[in-house]
């Protein structure tokens, strides 16, 4: 289980929003991401999710000299991943060239499936789709509009195009901090084959346990946001937690070999 310490960019500040809204409910938690950055990198993180909180809204690179700067700090030393405004195939060329491993596409990849495709072609291995879900049912738009496409159909339709990962979040519980929807994350996996990145309402180390108990269902990732801000969450915990399940699972696999 990867665990990834979301760093959300608006205006410059790092910053953590309540079910994805832009409007209000907005929290800056730290006014230079890179230094945000380089605390969950010392503190053991492999991979990084950034958000151009800005981008997502307008389309336009707003904070792609705060990503670059965290590229040129990181890029060689963990994964990182972005998503934000990812809506033509130059913008993603243009954030993939600063270092980054993979981008998120989210409503653009739902609203305009060929550029989906196009963006497959042209840069699979790099490419991770997020579904946000209320009730099984993906929503685009700031998390306005059903589309009337269940999460799990769109996810095989996007595996079939060949992309890498879905992220998958119950926009219900996304910044609340009421816990991760396990049961539907593990339940969009069992479908896949490709491997699901766990989000939203992820609160502290029993959410960590659960998902852990659906890891080999195919949730072998999680994105960690308002509980580590907030400390409901302790990242190295976090993270012990994980070896130490993984080192019962090696010793378990060993003895019954």
């Amino acid at each position: 289980m990867l665990l990834i310490p979301a760093i959300d960019i608006k205006d410059g500040h790092c910053v953590r929003l309540r079910q994805g809204d832009l409007t209000s409910n907005i929290t800056v938690f730290n006014t230079d991401p890179v230094a945000q950055a380089r605390h969950w990198v010392e503190l053991g993180a492999e991979r990084l999710h950034l958000v151009d909180l800005d981008a997502a809204r307008s389309g336009k690179p707003v904070n792609l000299s705060v990503i670059r700067k965290i590229c040129s700090e990181f890029a060689e030393d963990v994964e990182i991943e972005v998503g934000g405004g990812m809506r033509t195939l130059e913008r993603v060329g243009e954030v993939l060239d600063l270092g980054v491993d993979c981008v998120v596409i989210g409503t653009a990849a739902v609203k305009a499936p060929g550029f989906l495709h196009d963006v497959c072609s042209e840069y699979g291995g790099s490419v991770i789709v997020s579904l946000d879900a209320k009730d099984g049912m993906v929503m685009t738009d700031g998390w306005t509009k059903n589309t009337g496409h269940s999460a799990t159909d769109l996810a095989k339709k996007f595996e079939g195009y060949g992309v890498d990962a879905i992220l998958y979040t119950d926009i219900s519980r996304d910044g609340m901090l009421t816990g991760c929807n396990v049961e539907a994350t593990a339940e969009l996996a069992s479908q896949l084959s490709i491997p699901v990145i766990a989000s939203g309402g992820i609160r502290d180390l029993d959410d960590i346990r659960k998902l852990l108990a659906v890891e080999d269902d195919g949730v072998t990732m999680a994105i960690l946001g308002r509980s580590l801000y907030e400390g409901t969450l302790d990242f190295t915990q976090a993270l012990d937690l994980v070896e130490a399940t993984e080192a019962a699972k090696d010793n378990q696999a060993n003895n019954e070999g």
